[in-house]
Formats: structure tokens, C-alpha cells, sequence
């Protein structure tokens, strides 16, 4: 089952308040005993949470038949209007000085219009620096900003299952809402496949509306930013899902020095080991990824690894499957230098790898290509990392609103075929699909295959 990203639109009509009970509350003191509260930590750290409006407009998917004259001349079918969307989320401010604030990418998505409420009730329009939908992370700049209070950044890497947490943020639109509970579970996947996981799992409430908020720590660190929940409802049941920190913190610090992220590529075609290769390979079943396929004058091919090795850690840190390593190279960037822990033939090995750029390749523009894929951008796919062996082409980007996106092209889809011919280059698939009224596309998306007609 996939599992929902919270959206932050919020439509809050009726809410039924039970009278407070005097008699129900905690005394201060139990005995000779004060009684812990966690109020001089929420007085502390809620001046750095702030509530996100946005304003967007958008176009509803379009189906194909809607772009044919005949179709449209006798059925009367009129034009599609935008309609003008209003979503609600939470944010974190991180740099008081310059006004940085850190949320999910799917806040503030396709948003024309960003404001920025305060716990104080100051309002700061807010402009987005860069977003980044393989993390869903993004970092806003406000406005003029003034006597902002910000959050200190805590070490994820330093969370145990167990440890306390505190989750602030905007859920339902109630604005400045605490919840508290522990650590459920590290290294959570599988919630939004395209993209690169290492959630953090929590039992403190988060709803709909929290999707941007803080997750901290007893000492009042940043440890998370929430993102998303399991539920079947839309509301929490106690599974809640936080970005880690650290990988905030990378995917902030390429925004704001390069206006993008720039993704580390090692360079290699990876699996995950079932129980019958883990016995060949002399490992537990869950230890590492191994590697299928290394590309030739890839950061791996320079740094000596071969096919066949077993990667089990990435800068000091266990690698148990495919996705983890994928996650760990995905957010570092290029040229940053990182240490693989392999098993070859048995034996450990320890290497440094300089990691390449992945958006290196030039990227052609698909209205060159075919109309009806106009807005995406292609580059070439050599199989690295990925769940596809390739060559293929991959898809870098989809603008909003496009012709690609609205015949359901996503970033990050794989291309293998056209019209059931392997593509293995973006010229083949220009020379494919040029002049051709109906297009299937045989396409990998995580680790799903499935075809698109488009028209």
C-alpha cells in the first residue's frame, strides 16, 4: 500500500470543544516531587514554527480526447478553465538573519502566492529559493524578515527508537499545536518510492497540516521535518513520518549555494539480495547491495569497484538494501567524497569514491521530440542506481501544468520502449517518436513497470 504524502489543503468547518475539567489536571507537585512539563521546551521552540498559506493555480488533469477537434466540435466540450487553488502547512525557520525557512516541496508546489504567519501573528510573504521533490524538501526566503526567533539544527544520525520527540506545527489549521511521543522506527521506505528515503517514524500526532513542521528532541533540536502518515482516514493513527535532518540540512545547503540540488552519481546498477544469492554471496540476507553494472569512467569504475562487490556502508553507515544506498548517495552532492565499505570475495575493503554529478548529461527538450510530451526534460540513463539496468532515457523534469504532466509523465520515470521498441538513447526516442500520432511508452517508475498511451 502506498503511503499518502499529507497535503496540506485544509477545510476546516465545525470543531466541538469539551469544557476543561479543573479537576482532571495534573498538580504541579506530587509529594515532594515537581511533575516534568514539556512547556519550557514549546515556549522555546515555537517561535521558529511557523504556518504556510499558499495560493496556486492549476489546471485539472486533461484527458487526450479533450485535444481532439472532432471530439471537442460535436460533443460542444468548452475550454478548460484554471481554477485557483488554497493550501495550508507548516514551516520551520532555520536562519533568523537571512529569513530561511525550511518545508515540504508539496507545500509550496506550483504556489504563485506564499505567506508566512508567525506564532506572534506577523505575516512575511515568502518566495521559494529551491525545492527539491526527490527529498520533498524546500527552503523559502521571507521577505524583510525581523526578530525571528530560529531553531538549532540537531544530528539525526544520533537518534535511537525510543528517544522522545515533540512534533509542532499547523495541523487541521489549528495553529501552534503540540503533540509529543518517541521514536517509532529508523530507516523507514517505501512511502514514496520515486523518491529517497530514510524516514524517521513517530507516534506523535501529525495530521494533515503538519506536512513542513518540527520534529525535535528533548533539547530542543531539529531532529526531523514531517512529512507524511499512514492512515486510511486522512487522520493519525499514531504512524507518522519525519525527513531527517542531516538530509534537510544537505539538500538546504546545495539550494542555497547552487539554486538547485546537485546529486551525487556513483555510478553503478545495484540489486537487493534475496535469500538464495545472500547464501551465494556469503552474506545475511538484508546486508548490502549488490552490484550488477559498473559505468564505465563512473566514480565507481575510478575508485575500483567491480561487479559483484557487495556495498555494506557509505560514510560509516550500514547499508542494508538497494534503496539505502541509493538514499545515502542521492543526498550528497557531486564531488563530495565518500568512503564504500565492500565485501569481495569475503573480505572486507574500504575505498573513497568522488562522487559525479547525476544531472550532468544534456538534457533535450521534449517539445523537440513529440507536442504532446512538451514540458518534460530527457537525458540519457546508463543504469546507475536505479531499478532499471540500463541504457534507457530518463525523464529529469516535468513542468506543472504541461502537456507532459497531464498525460501522467513523472520526474524520475525510466523510458525502456516505443511502441514496444527498446529506446536506448534520447535521439532514438526523438527518431521514434517523431511524426507518430500514438505513442506507448513502456516506462520504469520505482519499481513498477507500466505503459502510458499518449496521443
Amino acid at each position: 500500500m502506498r503511503i499518502p504524502f499529507l497535503r496540506a489543503a485544509l477545510l476546516v468547518t465545525a470543531l466541538t470543544v469539551a469544557p476543561a475539567c479543573s479537576w482532571g489536571a495534573l498538580p504541579a507537585v506530587v509529594g515532594d516531587q515537581t511533575v516534568p512539563s514539556l512547556a519550557p521546551l514549546v515556549k522555546q521552540v515555537s517561535p521558529a514554527v511557523v504556518s504556510i498559506a499558499t495560493r496556486a493555480t492549476v489546471n485539472a488533469p486533461r484527458n487526450p480526447l479533450m485535444d481532439d477537434p472532432f471530439f471537442r466540435r460535436y460533443f460542444g466540450v468548452p475550454d478548460q478553465q484554471p481554477r485557483e487553488v488554497r493550501s495550508a502547512g507548516s514551516g520551520v525557520i532555520v536562519d533568523a538573519r537571512n529569513g530561511y525557512v525550511i518545508t515540504n516541496h508539496h507545500v509550496v508546489e506550483n504556489a504563485t502566492e506564499i505567506e508566512v504567519v508567525l506564532n506572534d501573528n506577523r505575516n512575511f510573504k515568502a518566495t521559494v529559493v529551491g525545492s527539491d521533490a526527490g527529498t520533498d524538501i524546500a527552503v523559502l526566503k521571507l521577505a524583510d524578515p525581523d526578530k525571528l526567533t530560529q531553531i538549532g539544527l540537531g544530528n539525526s544520525d544520533n537518534i535511537q527508537v525510543g528517544d522522545f520527540v515533540v512534533a509542532i506545527g499547523n495541523p487541521f489549521g489549528l495553529e501552534h499545536t503540540v503533540t509529543s511521543g518517541i521514536v517509532s522506527a529508523l530507516g523507514r521506505s517505501g512511502i514514496n518510492p520515486d523518491g529517497y528515503e530514510d524516514f524517521i517514524q513517530t507516534d506523535a500526532s501529525i495530521n494533515p497540516g503538519n506536512s513542513g513542521g518540527a520534529l525535535i528532541n528533548l533539547k530542543g533540536e531539529l531532529i526531523g521535518i514531517n512529512s507524511a502518515i499512514f492512515s486510511n482516514s486522512g487522520g493519525n493513527i499514531g504512524i507518522g513520518f519525519a525527513i531527517p535532518v542531516n538530509i534537510a540540512k544537505s539538500i538546504m545547503s546545495q539550494i542555497l549555494q547552487f539554486g538547485k540540488v546537485r546529486r551525487g552519481l556513483l555510478g553503478v546498477s545495484i540489486s537487493d539480495f534475496n535469500a538464495e544469492t545472500a547464501r551465494a554471496y556469503g552474506v545475511a540476507d538484508g546486508e548490502g547491495a549488490l552490484v550488477q553494472e559498473v559505468a564505465s569512467g563512473s566514480a565507481a569504475e575510478k575508485a575500483g569497484v567491480k561487479v559483484g562487490d557487495v556495498i555494506v556502508a557509505v560514510d560509516g553507515k550500514k547499508i542494508r538494501n538497494a534503496a539505502e544506498l541509493r538514499t545515502n548517495i542521492g543526498v550528497k552532492r557531486s564531488g563530495d567524497k565518500v568512503a564504500l565499505g565492500l565485501l569481495r570475495e569475503g573480505k572486507r575493503r574500504d575505498i573513497s569514491a568522488t562522487l559525479d554529478e547525476r544531472d550532468s548529461a544534456a538534457q533535450v527538450d521534449a517539445g523537440k521530440i513529440h507536442p504532446a510530451l512538451e514540458g518534460a526534460g530527457f537525458a540519457a540513463y546508463d543504469g546507475t542506481e536505479g531499478s532499471f539496468d540500463g541504457p534507457a532515457v530518463l525523464v529529469t523534469s516535468v513542468e506543472p501544468q504541461s502537456a507532459a504532466a497531464a498525460r501522467g509523465l513523472r520526474a524520475n520515470d525510466i523510458i525502456v520502449a516505443v511502441n514496444r521498441v527498446r529506446v536506448r538513447s534520447v535521439e532514438q526516442l526523438q527518431e521514434l517518436a517523431s511524426e507518430q500520432r500514438l505513442l506507448i511508452l513502456a516506462i520504469r517508475r520505482g519499481n513498477r513497470d507500466l505503459l502510458l498511451q499518449i496521443r
